[in-house]
């Protein structure tokens, strides 16, 4: 047993970063789920266990006999319509009517044109009902889920979803899985999030983790990301120009960056894996011995160059020469798979494996973790097994999860847990191939493409992705008319828009966004998209306040001073004020005016100041409307403005010719003869 992978202590940390509904952990943001030693269980190391039958070792992404690209892994991707560059040649010839719909759907939400987008909601149809088309019932699903082009009924998106999974739908899968996630049907819900992962799984690499396309959030609470954005802005980015610039003049470090962004499309950047293979090779000749290890990735994966083992272990066996550990790890899978060697040798793979764990690799623990799950070159061990996981998974490993995950599945190694099984299936999942749809919603929005965006968005919302959610409910809010949303019949009304925006931002809400479970509270309370219902706000703001949200904090202390949706308690709301000042000194004001009301509350009760507090809520909009609607009207706002300005001169003339006769009455004469003495 390695040493990093033994852990004697009680209990087990295990730092998981989960960004899918999973009502333990409100998951929108990164918790600790800790393990106790009875889930740690012990566990049978005889040759049945279920996990036997796990393919992950020996049919992944790197097995030449069974690799697929991530078009086969993901069949009715959008992503050919924005990568063309990085898919699949060999196109089917029977998905070119259903290419040409959705196509034709995404050229219509550029510029809103309902004719054209219900002339693809038609063709999306009949390719679906008359064709019998899996993808296309994907879409169809959508339509119906969403309320595009078509009546809402979930009903129908259910039916249309499940159809199109069972005929290897990847992205009807994500919405069915989410669907009975949602709705707490573990045995479902675990099943399909599973076989999503194992797909997750095998376009992972081998050696080290690569980034993954993360999500960007376009806003910050109400406001836009622009600090996100501004790093994600592709070859416009400055950051961007500067390292290319000096890539191009030799420097070293600026090249491998260079093929970093390009191999994994970070930054905004489209992946082109011929560009990447180009910065490698000239950075490995100026000495920055990183790109080696890239570069044995690269000829493991065929990615832009010809598959060839025997490259890849002489680039990764030089990376590990130049202290790069991960490569280890890569050179350790070979020997196990036999690629680019003589035969297989689980002897020297083991070592080369518990040479990176030794060095904090995370890979390495995973690879240790694998063997003794399967008896491979060693004694089956489950129980090592689960705790190089652990540690795996402690440093980000996201194959770790998948281990983990299929353990509290299966009930081997850990105590069987469905709940939790699920979120890290769907943790694993969600970094699949079909996440790729999130780097083209990014993209149109920097593009100034609100309405594409605001489309690809609500689909990944389909499947699950929080971030996704809040982004398409924060453009609906932000842009209104201008987000191109498409209703049932045409553009979306205003009814339609707030109603689709409240349905997205609870759904974000569900799964622990803060500001969502705000924004949710402040629409029952003004009954913005949906009927005024005091409670529901409470529920909400106390969503909302569990994540230390200030103001939900402020928000409940008003509703229990006013009784609206909670008990009138005058203590409580003092509570809820004192604690918005511990998480956020700059409310000092507003809340230095919320207790001074209570006070008068308190010793004035039914006085002439409260009922004057009390009608301001309602005299507020009267004046903001008064001023929105007859000082800023065009006409008036430049009769107004002329007139201070002409208020403004006779001011200062006055004030001139005060200043003037002052100096004239006290001021002395700097002329005058002296007088006589």
């Amino acid at each position: 047993m390695h040493p990093r992978c033994h852990l004697s202590t009680l209990r087990l940390s295990l730092f998981l970063l989960l960004f899918s509904l999973f009502p333990l952990s409100l998951l929108a943001r990164p918790f600790i789920l800790v393990l106790s030693q009875d889930e740690l269980k012990d566990a049978q190391n005889d040759d049945a266990s279920p996990l036997d039958s796990d393919s992950s070792w020996d049919d992944d992404d790197f097995d030449g006999t069974h690799v697929k690209s991530d078009d086969e892994l993901d069949p009715g991707s959008w992503r050919r319509l924005f990568e063309p560059a990085t898919t699949s040649t060999s196109d089917d010839s029977t998905l070119g009517s259903y290419y040409a719909a959705v196509d034709k759907m995404i050229s219509a939400s550029t510029n809103g044109d309902t004719r054209i987008m219900e002339e693809a909601a038609a063709d999306i149809e009949k390719s679906a009902n008359t064709e019998g088309d899996p993808h296309a019932r994907s879409v169809l699903g959508f339509l119906y889920g969403i309320g595009m082009m078509r009546e809402r009924n979930k009903a129908k998106a259910l039916l249309n979803h499940y159809f199109a999974a069972e005929g290897g739908n990847a992205q009807s899968m994500m919405a069915l899985a989410y669907t009975y996630l949602r709705q707490n049907m573990y045995e479902k819900a675990v099943k399909l999030y599973a076989e999503l992962a194992e797909i997750a799984v095998k376009s992972f690499l081998m050696s080290k983790d690569s980034p993954v396309i993360e999500t960007i959030r376009i806003h910050n609470g109400a406001e836009e990301n622009k600090e996100a954005l501004k790093k994600s802005r592709g070859e416009d980015d400055d950051d961007f120009q500067i390292s290319e610039y000096q890539a191009q003049k030799g420097n070293a470090d600026a090249m491998y960056k260079m093929g970093l962004f390009y191999y994994f499309g970070l930054r905004g950047l489209r992946r082109d894996h011929a560009k990447a293979l180009m910065w490698f090779l000239k950075a490995v000749d100026k000495g920055e011995y990183r790109s080696m290890e890239l570069l044995g990735e690269i000829y493991a994966r065929g990615a832009g160059v010809e598959r060839n083992y025997t490259k890849a272990l002489e680039w990764l066996s030089l990376a590990s020469k130049q202290g790069l550990y991960s490569a280890y790890n890569g050179m350790g899978y070979l020997y196990v798979k036999g690629y680019g060697v003589e035969k297989k040798n689980y002897t020297k793979a083991k070592e080369y494996f518990e040479e990176a764990a030794e060095n904090e690799d995370a890979g390495g623990h995973y690879s240790l973790g694998v063997m003794y799950l399967k008896g491979i070159g060693v004694k089956k061990d489950v129980k090592i097994a689960c705790k190089c996981f652990i540690v795996a998974a402690n440093a980000g490993q996201p194959k770790a999860f998948y281990q983990l995950a299929k353990m509290f599945h299966t009930g081997v190694g850990l105590k069987k847990n469905l709940p939790r099984a699920t979120a890290l299936y769907k943790l694993v999942a969600e970094q699949g191939p079909w996440s790729s749809l999130s780097r083209s919603a990014l993209e149109s929005y920097l593009k100034g493409d609100v309405g594409k965006a605001f489309l690809l968005y609500s689909r990944m919302a389909e499947l699950g992705y929080e971030i996704a959610q809040s982004n398409a409910a924060w453009i609906l809010d932000k842009y209104g008319e201008r987000s191109m949303c498409m209703g049932e019949s045409g553009l979306c009304t205003d009814a339609e828009r707030h109603q689709r925006a409240h349905s997205l931002w609870w759904l974000s809400s569900e799964q622990g966004n803060e500001h969502a479970a705000l924004l949710i509270g402040d629409a029952y309370y003004y009954g913005r998209g949906t009927v005024r219902d005091y409670e529901r706000a409470a529920e909400a703001y106390i969503h909302a306040k569990s994540q230390s949200n200030a103001q939900a904090m402020f928000n409940l202390g008003y509703m229990h001073e006013h009784g609206q949706g909670l008990p009138f308690d005058l203590h409580l709301a003092k509570r809820y004020y004192d604690q918005v000042l511990e998480i956020d000194p700059a409310a000092k004001l507003p809340v230095m005016l919320a207790l001074t009301s209570l006070w008068i509350r308190k010793n004035y009760a039914d006085s002439f100041l409260v009922n004057l507090i009390d009608s301001l809520p309602e005299v507020y909009p009267r004046v903001e409307a008064w001023v929105e609607n007859v000082i800023m009207e065009e006409g008036n706002v430049t009769i107004l403005t002329l007139f201070v300005c002409l208020l403004t001169v006779l001011y200062l003339r006055e004030r001139q010719r005060r200043h003037a006769a002052a100096a004239g009455v006290h001021q002395p004469n700097d002329h005058a003869v002296p007088a006589a003495l």
